[in-house]
């Protein structure tokens, strides 16, 4: 009668496979390969093991030896099985990435599946898999624009700065106008989602006047001061800077974040802030408005309200804001600014070297 090879485990192999045939967050087939080799080393037989585990006996018989050959790491992956050589070879792989990433089809702006499938001789469906694997989206173009600002380095760090250390006995608000927000009505009343079938709205729409919305973000707690004005001149944001400095205690200084739209540096407003000393004014580099807080609650404004907002009149939507914003007060909570200065000053002279070489090319 054939006997199984017996298996003698070290005590630290012991505790491993123990662990393996436990984790709950093991592959299960782990975890049943572990508990075979565990039976295996208390002196089973592949049958005995095979009617423990309900499981064939040639598949004991194989885990066994796969342990005996190559240790806990044998059970941890399958063998590679044999099969025809893959049609696609590693050559052919890299030559489909490489125009996908450096050449333009003819007589469009992008490569489509069909596109490339036709110019690299495969199909469409291996061509969609490639570039899943290579996480290539031709279709897909992001929007950027690296700054050219001279002082971007210092506007940088003071800016970081103020989000990562900011001063005792001060506010640092994240101040911003979200101009011409539109009051639009649909011509037609939407329906409402039910089962198998969304919320549908018509794709015209009626206007019916425009806001600009004043915001400040306390930098610390979340909290936003918000203001709707008709336009958005210097006068309007000196109005905004003088409810600012009403609201906030006069013991505290402030320090406000902001881009450097002409209004914010008008002669009548310098003038404001030096006649209020506590106001220290540190405006963003130049195209680098990612960098001001505020911008983030204008997104979840626009997604959360916004966006599928039907208003009859602009008071509508003045109301709405109010509304948002005060919901968002009633229980703030700041974002979180986790990247380093010199992190970003990195990456943006690799993006700025990366165009210069476009250019010169």
């Amino acid at each position: 009668m054939r006997v199984s090879r017996p298996i003698v485990l070290k005590e630290a192999v012991r505790r491993k496979l123990e662990q393996l045939s436990r984790g709950r967050s093991i592959a299960a087939r782990v975890v049943m390969r572990s508990r075979i080799v565990l039976l295996a080393a208390e002196g089973l037989e592949n049958k005995q093991i095979a009617s423990s585990l309900k499981v064939a006996p040639r598949m004991v018989a194989l885990w066994r030896g796969r342990f005996l050959e190559l240790g806990v790491d044998g059970l941890l992956q399958d063998a590679p099985r044999p099969g025809r050589p893959p049609k696609i070879t590693p050559e052919m792989t890299a030559g489909l990435i490489a125009k996908t990433t450096q050449k333009m089809p003819d007589n469009a702006t992008q490569w489509s599946t069909r596109t490339m499938a036709k110019e690299a001789g495969i199909s469409k469906a291996s061509v969609s898999r490639i570039w899943r694997a290579n996480g290539l989206k031709p279709h897909r173009v992001d929007s950027f624009k690296v700054s050219n600002d001279p002082e971007f380095a210092n506007k940088l760090e003071a800016i970081v700065g103020l989000y990562l250390n900011p001063p005792e006995h001060a506010l640092v608000l994240s101040v911003d106008e979200k101009s011409q927000i539109q009051a639009l009505d649909r011509t037609q009343p939407g329906l409402p989602m039910k089962k198998g079938r969304g919320a549908t709205m018509t794709h015209d729409y009626k206007r019916n006047g425009t806001t600009t919305l004043f915001a400040a973000l306390n930098t610390a707690n979340g909290e936003v001061f918000g203001l709707c004005q008709e336009k958005h001149r210097h006068q309007e944001w000196l109005k905004f800077l003088r409810m600012i400095d009403k609201t906030i205690p006069a013991n505290k200084e402030i320090y406000l974040i902001c881009d450097n739209y002409s209004t914010h540096k008008h002669e009548r407003v310098e003038r404001w802030l030096e006649a209020h000393k506590r106001f220290h004014v540190r405006f963003t580099p130049t195209s680098a408005s990612w960098l001001n807080m505020i911008e983030r609650f204008f997104r979840d404004l626009t997604q959360n309200q916004l966006k599928r907002g039907v208003f009859q009149d602009l008071e509508q939507l003045i109301t709405a804001i109010g509304n948002y914003i005060d919901g968002h007060n009633l229980n703030p909570k700041p974002f979180i600014w986790t990247a380093k200065a010199s992190d970003i000053l990195e990456k943006v002279t690799r993006a700025q070297a990366a165009i210069n070489k476009r250019r010169s090319a």
